[in-house]
């Protein structure tokens, strides 16, 4: 963790995504997933920590049977800099033969999610497809595209709705960027 008082980090940043807007944004995402998935049963996989914020608030607006596991990997381990991707947790549900569903916090670079995605093709995922919350707009192509996405945002640091600044701020009901010098 940093030295940094962390309520700095929130007076020093600006809301770009409101509460409201993020509900929407889900409420949004949920839609298009009950139209896809109600002939499915599919395996949810929440990719831990951030994803937390965003499968708490989607899955009860969620009208499919579904079974939900998580998984835990990470190239920040609490910073701001992305490092190579580290599993703490493997997927755990038999997946072989079955749709799933990867619920992720953002899609900034892709590394740490297209190792998720991978990861459930070499268990033998029949499908799997990917929803965030938040997609990062880069000037560059990603390893991975999402299939649902809820905002896009700017190529900032934000953080709330399950992102971190320095591991704090993940509770957050809004999306807020640091301000740049």
């Amino acid at each position: 963790m940093s030295a940094v008082n962390p309520h700095q980090y929130k007076q020093d940043a600006e809301v770009l995504y409101s509460e409201e807007a993020v509900a929407s944004a889900i409420s949004t995402i949920a839609r298009a997933l009950n139209a896809d998935y109600q002939d499915e049963l599919p395996i949810v996989l929440s990719v831990m920590n951030g994803a937390a914020y965003f499968t708490g608030q989607l899955l009860p607006h969620l009208d499919f049977p579904l079974a939900l596991d998580y998984v835990h990997a990470t190239r920040y381990q609490g910073g701001i800099e992305g490092k190579a991707v580290r599993w703490i947790v493997e997927p755990k549900a038999e997946i072989k033969n079955r749709s799933v569903l990867i619920l992720d916090d953002i899609l900034d670079e892709g590394v740490t999610l297209k190792s998720v995605v991978d990861a459930c093709h070499a268990l033998g995922a029949k499908q799997v497809k990917v929803a965030v919350l938040v997609d990062k707009a880069l000037n560059k192509i990603k390893p991975i595209t999402a299939e649902y996405i809820g905002i896009t945002v700017p190529n900032r640091y934000i953080f709330g709705c399950g992102m971190d600044v320095n591991g704090w701020w993940r509770n957050l009901p809004a999306i807020y960027a640091l301000k740049t010098s």
